[in-house]
């Protein structure tokens, strides 16, 4: 279903147990309140990864929202996520950038790798599913959803929590108490109300204690400063259009960015499965759709000068906490962040959300997805004391988490949770492949995969 979401309940309560599906929504004034915590959720990390690739952030975020709905459409409602900027996208640009390559050269390079995932999508769709299952068996998805969560930990360890350790770790306690021990509209909407506790009390700590000193993710140095500035608020203009600008094509720059477009397949099956496992529904007709949409968004986005996307985690996690998994909030959400690219003040405003409180909510939503990975492994019943299961993931897994950096060539490179999604992807089939040369039996197992005997996808 797309639109005319069904009435869940009386709109007001979940009873122990019960999940707002995806067809179905609670009162619109509650839907609202889930849309803007979706956007919160997904704001830092699609306003910094264009930063880092030198891209317009407005832009990025405005252009998420129209992503995000033709995603919707494209999947037909059935598969509830947002569609924010890619970190995958990170290290070719980089290396673009490095090679003098400017921002029409780096959004062409993306909308062709976006093109590139799109066949992708379409080749799933009409191929059928059961290619997902050969290539993504249970270890091998539940491995991808594990680092693409423990994956994001150095951007916590790294780049959010040193900014205000004692204000993370406060607002990580207040989202704990919100979301663990309060079971009705306020536990749902938890991770937005930990976001507006930390955001208050750190205006408060600098009208109490003044500046602080500490890492400054703007200057990227230790130096003194507000926990909240509120001038880029005050210099932003209410209403105003980003700066778009149309792409170009060089052959060198798209082979940088090429193989980013595997591990957002895996990425996208991964998340896709995520919400799969947590709405206890069927997903895999929707996964080649879901990659097409992905890849769709991606075209769109770069055509006008904005960044890569990709389904988030970081709103998986939300509707972990939440139990509501209606569409309906991530066409709030993506009208949302519409506006916020035609109000530049609005936007100012959550941009100033302090690099200390999303460190507290994003170690929580984190943790969330890479333990949604487990859950995949638990329910199939992977066998770790296989070594062609335990070796490529336990592997990947580090990779990720490091993250650990794999020069390519002198210009390019595959990190993090590209390189440990490659090796988990690679190194599995790979060992399986000469597992069975040796003899080792090999059974037909529930999902329609081949799969060695006791690796449990069943």
């Amino acid at each position: 279903m797309v639109a005319g979401w069904t009435k869940h309940g009386d709109g007001r309560h979940l009873a122990p147990g019960e999940v707002v599906r995806p067809d179905e929504r609670l009162s619109w004034p509650r839907m609202v309140g889930f849309g803007a915590q979706h956007v919160i959720a997904m704001f830092g990390a699609t306003f910094v990864f264009p930063i880092l690739m030198g891209l317009d952030a407005n832009v990025a975020v405005m252009m998420s929202g129209v992503a995000t709905i033709l995603f919707l459409l494209i999947v037909q409602g059935k598969i509830p996520s947002y569609l924010g900027t890619s970190a995958s996208f990170v290290g070719g640009v980089i290396a673009i950038r490095a090679a003098q390559g400017d921002d029409a050269t780096v959004t062409g390079a993306i909308l062709v790798a976006g093109a590139v995932l799109a066949l992708a999508g379409v080749a799933i769709h009409f191929l059928g599913v059961g290619i997902i299952h050969r290539v993504f068996p249970p270890v091998v998805t539940g491995a991808v959803v594990m680092l693409i969560g423990f994956g994001l930990a150095y951007v916590v360890a790294d780049t959010y929590w040193p900014q205000d350790p004692w204000m993370a770790l406060i607002t990580m306690s207040v989202t704990f108490v919100l979301i663990g021990l309060f079971r009705g509209f306020v536990g749902r909407i938890g991770i937005l109300l930990g976001l507006v506790a930390g955001f208050a009390l750190s205006w408060l700590a600098d009208r109490i204690f003044g500046d602080i000193t500490a890492f400054n993710a703007a200057t990227g140095q230790v130096d003194t400063h507000p926990r909240v500035s509120l001038q880029g608020v005050a210099d932003a203009p209410w209403i105003g259009l980003p700066e778009f600008h149309a792409p170009s094509f060089q052959v060198s720059a798209i082979v940088l960015v090429l193989p980013a477009v595997i591990a957002l397949i895996a990425e996208n099956v991964g998340h896709v499965k995520a919400v799969g496992e947590m709405t206890g529904t069927d997903v895999d007709p929707y996964v080649g759709r879901a990659i097409i949409g992905d890849g769709v968004g991606t075209v769109i986005t770069s055509a006008v000068g904005g960044s890569p996307t990709t389904t988030y985690a970081e709103n998986i996690g939300v509707m972990a906490a939440t139990r509501v998994y209606s569409t309906a909030a991530y066409y709030i959400a993506a009208v949302i962040a519409i506006l916020f690219g035609l109000c530049p003040k609005f936007g100012a405003l959550v941009a100033a959300t302090p690099g200390g409180v999303l460190g507290g909510v994003t170690v929580i939503l984190y943790g969330m997805i890479g333990l949604l990975g487990a859950k995949i492994w638990i329910e199939n019943r992977v066998d770790f004391s296989d070594p062609v299961n335990m070796l490529p993931i336990g592997a990947g897994i580090i990779l990720a988490i490091g993250p650990v950096r794999h020069m390519i060539t002198g210009e390019f490179a595959l990190e993090g949770i590209a390189l440990g999604t490659i090796v988990v992807l690679l190194g599995y089939h790979l060992l399986r492949l000469l597992s069975r040369g040796r003899g080792v039996p090999v059974a037909e197992v529930p999902g329609g995969e081949l799969g060695r005997e006791r690796q449990g996808s069943g």
